[in-house]
């Protein structure tokens, strides 16, 4: 059953306390990736076969393979896809940059360019669960951003199969290659390359801890975009909200994963323990009720506060991957919300709104990490540039200045640089 407390009554390093993963699989992610490094694909076969028991003959997914899968697909759930990808793409579209210049001084140009990456790298769980919603939310924003070529790798069923679901939504947001390849074996693939993966510039997408931990190896060789935890949901509410509605939709991350956190903070002793009543309803009834207890009994918390304003310095402190304001004026409160991943407005905008239709990314900071950190978007998948010109009449102008602060520092070798084109006569 999940915990009540209540603030100012316990120690508040129980009411912040976050459950980690423990599992160290840092060596084990070593060795995959100098396999990898060493032997390419023939070293990506073998841990497909090992992992996901699949033996391929190749690692590339076929246009054949691709219109097998398509032909039977869900036609409802083609029409989903599409109205999902539809709002995305009008979200990420207006976080698109654009490049300036500045020559505001006789002789001076200054400017920056905004240039997509040249290739990005998309990792699309698979396997038992298939994430269509995932591959939309990772290569619309690359698409938008104007990358060339965007790779995205997925593990194969037992069969050497992709989820048709998965090969739709890349059909549909325009992925260029797709690779049946997982795990951490697939991570090393696109940060070194092999005969058949390209080389990508960055690496985007979640995964399971060796997923994780091969992002964190390979960083600097490609960037990637953050480092995964367990999927976390926070709710603030007042007393007046549904606490059905409420249960429901903590039970919407605690079905992820038994590591997940659900935490519903409010000021109404009367709402805790009827949400807390209402979980051990609703439990039951899910398909994934074994993972949603776990999540629940281990990592789930309500925290009962004084006020509403207290109950959001709660969540700022714990700066949760997705936050519900289920409030009467929820718009009030979000100027006071500092670290968050994703908010959520109001008594009629579940979570799950986030996670597939309505356009925001799903791809967010966890573990914390919104106190500095940001939502996947088009900003990921560029490169900023920037250029200067002077002409002769404006170099000489600062050029005295230049070698005053490069000598304040020790180096008159860029003091030099700076005064050696003014002190030569004209010719």
């Amino acid at each position: 059953m999940i915990r009540i407390f209540k603030y100012g009554e316990v120690p508040n390093q129980e009411i912040f306390a976050r459950t980690e993963p423990t599992a160290n699989v840092s060596g084990v992610v070593s060795e995959i990736i100098q396999q990898v490094r060493l032997r390419g694909d023939e070293a990506l076969l073998e841990y497909t076969k090992k992992f996901d028991k699949a033996e391929l003959s190749g690692l590339q997914v076929t246009e054949e393979e691709f219109q097998e899968a398509l032909s039977s697909f869900d036609p409802k759930l083609k029409k989903v896809l599409q109205r999902a990808a539809t709002n995305i793409s009008k979200f990420h579209s207006r976080q698109k940059r654009n490049s300036f210049i500045l020559s505001e001084e006789d002789g001076i140009v200054m400017g920056q360019k905004i240039i997509p990456i040249d290739r990005a790298g998309l990792y699309v769980p698979g396997g038992t669960a298939a994430y269509p919603s995932t591959v939309l939310m990772d290569a619309l924003p690359a698409k938008i951003a104007g990358v060339k070529e965007v790779v995205m790798v997925t593990p194969p069923n037992a069969q050497g199969k992709i989820n048709p679901a998965i090969l739709a939504a890349a059909r549909i947001a325009g992925v260029d290659r797709i690779y049946k390849v997982g795990g951490a074996q697939a991570i090393a693939a696109l940060a070194y390359g092999t005969e058949s993966i390209p080389k990508v510039d960055k690496i985007v997408g979640p995964g399971n801890a060796f997923v994780a931990e091969a992002k964190r190896q390979v960083y600097g060789q490609v960037s990637i975009d953050m480092i995964a935890g367990p999927s976390e949901i926070l709710i603030v509410s007042d007393g007046k909200t549904n606490p059905r509605h409420v249960a429901a939709d903590l039970l919407s991350q605690a079905e992820h994963d038994k590591l997940a956190s659900a935490v519903l903070v409010t000021d109404d002793l009367e709402l805790a323990k009827a949400v807390q009543e209402e979980l051990e309803m609703q439990i039951p009834q899910l398909e994934r009720a074994e993972i949603a207890r776990a999540s629940i009994d281990n990592n789930g918390k309500i925290i009962v506060a004084g006020n509403l304003d207290r109950a959001i310095d709660i969540a700022n402190e714990i700066a949760p991957e997705h936050l519900e304001l289920c409030v009467e004026q929820p718009f009030d409160y979000l100027s006071k919300v500092r670290h968050a991943g994703s908010v959520f407005l109001g008594r009629n905008c579940p979570e799950a709104l986030g996670d597939y239709l309505a356009g925001p990314n799903h791809t967010l900071p966890t573990s914390g990490t919104a106190r500095f950190s940001s939502p996947l978007s088009v900003d990921d998948f560029i490169k900023k540039m920037q250029y200067t010109y002077f002409t002769r009449d404006a170099l000489e102008n600062v050029a005295e200045d230049v070698a005053y602060f490069a000598k304040a520092e020790g180096l008159t070798g860029h003091a030099r640089s700076a005064l050696i084109r003014t002190q030569e006569e004209n010719t």
